[in-house]
């Protein structure tokens, strides 16, 4: 009950433009990953108008590390609808598949970067670093990493989705963004019916071979 009044008051003297705002963008958040989940196309361009709508809230909100991640999935939403629809991708990499070794050191590579760039723009920027921006830090190299992964059809999206989501659940709702800590506790729960429906097509993809 404590939590629940303390996600309430948070909207109290909150803009009715931004309560609208967010409620989109949780809504189309939500259809994006049912998408991905279905292996949809449709997840790129629902994403894409959630994620900039988020890109915004966080701004204003002053949550630096989580407004640049937010940036970078409409960046990568725009490549993953690219590939997803066939283009700029081999017919191999069009079907759910696991990561190869080399996929595996670029993606550890890519959460490795991430961490430092992110990093380095709270310091650029002056920001001082509280303890709750590590777990920003650290979510913004997961994820990173998953928006590309997501983007070549692989399995191990799911798993750095279901990691960097169960981190920023209580991330969010300590900030008060009670809504973000909804939309991602729903996130987690779906990305996990999605790793096993995924891991159903690969299973039958190799039965077929």
């Amino acid at each position: 009950m404590e939590i629940l009044n303390h996600l309430l008051d948070s909207y109290k003297e909150t803009p009715v433009t931004v309560i609208v705002l967010e409620f989109v963008a949780f809504a189309l958040g939500i259809c994006s990953v049912w998408f991905a989940k279905k292996v949809n196309v449709l997840a790129y361009p629902t994403g894409l108008i959630a994620t900039v709508i988020t890109t915004y809230l966080l701004f204003i909100a002053g949550y630096l590390g989580d407004m640049l991640l937010n940036g970078y999935f409409s960046i990568m939403s725009i490549y993953g609808w690219y590939c997803w629809s066939g283009k700029g991708i081999t017919a191999e990499n069009r079907s759910v598949s696991r990561t190869s070794d080399a996929e595996k050191i670029i993606g550890f590579l890519l959460f490795i970067i991430t961490i430092f760039v992110v990093f380095a723009v709270y310091n650029a920027f002056h920001y001082t670093i509280n303890a709750d921006n590590y777990f920003d830090i650290l979510a913004s190299g997961i994820f990173f990493t998953a928006m590309w992964y997501m983007a070549l059809k692989k399995i191990e999206n799911w798993t750095l989705w279901i990691i960097g989501d169960i981190i920023v659940v209580p991330l969010y709702a300590y900030r008060g963004l009670g809504m973000l800590a909804l939309q991602y506790l729903i996130f987690t729960i779906l990305a996990v019916l999605a790793y096993f429906e995924w891991r159903k097509i690969l299973n039958n993809k190799t039965q077929i071979s």
